[in-house]
């Protein structure tokens, strides 16, 4: 899959594209936010290869799947856009995520790389679009509130912790472009 937005390529990760995402998940202020529990550090560049095939592996059934974001001006990769199944999900509810390398914060790459993605999966069929985050992970709430989300309230289901609980349907999307 191949996105492109004004600023932003969203492609697959590659694995010339491993030290980057070794220095973004080795950086305890991105991975505090990622899943459930402690955070765990990306330990070395051969665990970022490992990632690269996993990231493959999870993008084999679009719509779905966890990209690059890559900035088309100067090719640096500053964060990664995905649309997955939630985990522990009862009827197939899809997550859309960003997590982003702190030189990279603040330019509203999250904001335009998780638009793209919202089209590409309603263009795909998805009838609605989830997104959750840590319930004091403002910074993410707020992209959530610019690309046009709800905000549900908070939400104790697919994640082990209480989860902020935002959503989006492909008739709000529509409406709002």
């Amino acid at each position: 899959m191949h996105l492109e937005t004004e600023r932003l390529l969203i492609r697959p990760w590659t694995h010339d594209d491993a030290e980057r995402l070794l220095d973004i998940q080795s950086r305890l202020e991105v991975v505090k936010w990622l899943g459930d529990g402690e955070p765990v550090l990306m330990k070395d560049l051969d665990e970022a290869h490992q990632r690269v095939d996993r990231y493959a592996d999870r993008s084999a059934t679009p719509p779905l799947g966890f990209w690059a974001i890559e900035v088309r001006a100067t090719g640096v990769v500053v964060g990664s856009v995905l649309l997955l199944t939630l985990p522990n999900a009862e009827d197939g509810e899809v997550e859309i995520g960003w997590h982003l390398h702190p030189d990279s914060w603040g330019h509203g790459y999250a904001s335009e790389a998780a638009r793209a993605v919202l089209g590409h999966g309603f263009d795909a069929g998805l009838p609605e679009i989830i997104a959750v985050s840590h319930t004091d992970n403002y910074p993410s709430q707020s992209v959530m509130r610019r690309i046009g989300m709800t905000d549900r309230g908070i939400i104790e289901k697919w994640y082990d912790s209480p989860s902020a609980y935002f959503t989006i349907t492909a008739e709000e999307w529509r409406a709002g472009r």
